[in-house]
């Protein structure tokens, strides 16, 4: 166990189709091929891509035989009764339940949200210690951070969503003195260069400035990642007959390597993590040499 609980991520965007569940399962897929232990919590009760996309992981690496990492997967409903401040509360014990679940168990949870405003979503923000934004690489998809001059690129009037992370950052420093780092990363990045794209690129630099934030180089458009969904599997694990034939290798690649330079930007603490588990294993081991441990079974006995 981690005296400091796991490093919870974010993935945030009030924009629906922005790729959130994509990139919250490659770094997920990611961090556990690195030897961490990780949870992922999908709290849009509506779309459920997150949830869906590790239930095909599931069925393909159970169909095909493959030996795929996994992660504990938790999904919350949202609650529907006719009292709104009921429903709030409920929607808090189940999220404050699963979370404390996991936060002992585990070195990453990584919380999947709608693209709309709701109590799961704030509460979700509110917990971030890294909230990831991703954003599609056109002008009209930064109107989820601020409305933004078409000639000129630069930002107006700031957003809802803009102002919710302002709100959850308040909340979480009033609670326990910690900030949350917010990085914004372009996503489905055109491979030619454009005056919209450096429109885009501008635009984003201003925002992250006005809004305390950090940018990412983030992810391609790749045909790639339609091929991936279905079959539940990520760039990072092996694909050799999984996808249509013609699918580029080089994509594969380049995709893997995009995705290794999120990773960087996020600053996560893997390199601290790595040296507790590695002394985890250490204690381990020697206990094993030392005989075997006896525990005592906890609660009520059968019987």
């Amino acid at each position: 166990m981690y005296e400091d609980g796991a490093h919870v991520i974010v993935l945030g965007n009030e924009k629906g189709g922005s790729g959130k569940s994509t990139t919250a399962f490659h770094l997920a897929v990611y961090l556990l091929y690195a030897g961490f232990r990780v949870a992922t919590i999908d709290v849009d009760s509506r779309q459920q891509t997150l949830t869906q996309y590790v239930r095909n992981r599931q069925e393909w690496s159970r169909s095909h035989s493959l030996n795929v990492p996994q992660t504990t997967h938790y999904h919350l409903p949202l609650a529907k009764g006719d009292s709104i401040s009921r429903n709030q509360q409920m929607e808090f014990e189940v999220f404050s339940h699963a979370i404390s679940e996991v936060e002992r168990r585990f070195d990453f949870v990584i919380v999947d949200t709608p693209g709309f405003d709701t109590n799961l979503t704030r509460l979700a923000h509110s917990l971030a210690d890294s909230l990831l934004t991703p954003l599609n690489d056109s002008l009209i998809d930064l109107d989820v951070l601020a409305r933004i001059d078409p000639v000129t690129g630069e930002p107006r009037e700031m957003s809802h969503y803009a102002r919710l992370v302002q709100r959850a950052r308040k909340e979480r420093l009033a609670v326990d003195g910690q900030t949350i780092d917010w990085v914004l990363a372009r996503n489905r990045i055109s491979m030619l260069s454009s005056r919209n794209m450096r429109l885009v690129q501008a635009g984003i630099e201003q925002l992250a400035t006005r809004l305390g934030a950090r940018v990412a180089e983030g992810i391609g458009e790749r045909v790639i990642f339609r091929s991936l969904f279905p079959i539940g599997m990520t760039v990072f694990d092996p694909l050799e007959g999984a996808l249509p034939e013609g699918t580029p290798s080089v994509s594969h690649a380049s995709a893997q390597q995009e995705y290794k330079n999120l990773v960087n930007v996020l600053n996560l603490p893997l390199s601290r993590r790595a040296k507790e588990r590695q002394q985890a294993r250490k204690t381990w081991a020697k206990s094993r040499d030392e005989g075997p441990m006896v525990f005592e079974q906890m609660g009520p006995k059968n019987g």
